[in-house]
């Protein structure tokens, strides 16, 4: 799978307000209500994630925080199954 260049990238993010550029990756963090909601957030993702066959970093932290970390890794960046599976993860959330 190809990398996408930063044109490519940009032009992405700007569909996707709350997600950011951190290097090779793209990071979405959110707050929930408390522990449970986060867990049952990862579980949604790892749904999809699963349905997509493409696996997001998921750090749960200070009790009700969740951040998604998103990059190719086989293919060292940015590629189109990283927007498209967040697109998905976006079409989760309230």
């Amino acid at each position: 799978m190809e990398t996408l260049d930063d044109q490519q990238i940009d032009d992405h993010l700007s569909r996707l307000a709350d997600w950011v550029r951190d290097g090779p990756t793209i990071v979405r963090d959110l707050k929930v209500a408390d522990f449970a909601a986060a867990i049952e957030l990862v579980d949604a993702v790892a749904e999809v994630a699963e349905q997509a066959n493409h696996h997001p970093d998921i750090l749960v932290h200070a009790w009700n925080r969740v951040r998604l970390t998103l990059s190719t890794h086989s293919a060292g960046g940015l590629t189109a199954a990283d927007f498209a599976l967040a697109e998905r993860i976006e079409a989760l959330l309230p």
